[in-house]
């Protein structure tokens, strides 16, 4: 089991990318209210979809998921795929989750997603950009690592 560091006053992750497994990163943020719960069960949803394109390089989590705040709406998530990726061949149920619209309306996730070769100023600065708030603050986000990475 992952030891996870405190929220701030703001009760956000300190600023940076934690890096956790998927088990991990849901019995931290996917428990304590059942709306906690629900979003948790969006989030692996996507994870699942999107690792079984073969395609997915990253898989960040950022927002109310991954705060203190008890009743998040949604879980946001920024992915970044391989460069040989190809959303239109993609079929199945898995086709929804590079919709943005679609996702949000039907899975409760905000979805965004690029290639790797899209990362303008590289991976590095590309995941960075999802640690700044709305009020252009910063906050910690949530890398989904497999298993065995570290």
């Amino acid at each position: 089991m992952r030891e996870w560091p405190e929220f701030d006053n703001n009760g956000d992750l300190p600023v940076g990318i934690h890096r956790a497994t998927l088990a991990d990163v849901l019995q931290h943020f996917g428990t304590g209210t059942v709306q906690r719960h629900l979003v948790g069960q969006r989030l692996e949803r996507v994870y699942n979809l999107a690792f079984g394109t073969g395609q997915m390089a990253r898989f960040i989590v950022f927002g109310s998921f991954v705060t203190a705040k008890p009743y998040p709406e949604d879980v946001d998530i920024f992915m970044m795929m391989e460069d040989s990726f190809d959303a239109n061949q993609v079929s199945n149920e898995a086709a929804i989750i590079f919709d943005h619209q679609a996702v949000q309306n039907v899975i409760g996730a905000s979805v965004f997603w690029i290639r790797r070769l899209a990362a303008i100023g590289g991976e590095q600065e590309a995941l960075e950009y999802w640690q700044i708030k709305r009020d252009r603050t910063r906050r910690g986000i949530v890398e989904v690592i497999g298993d065995d990475s570290e």
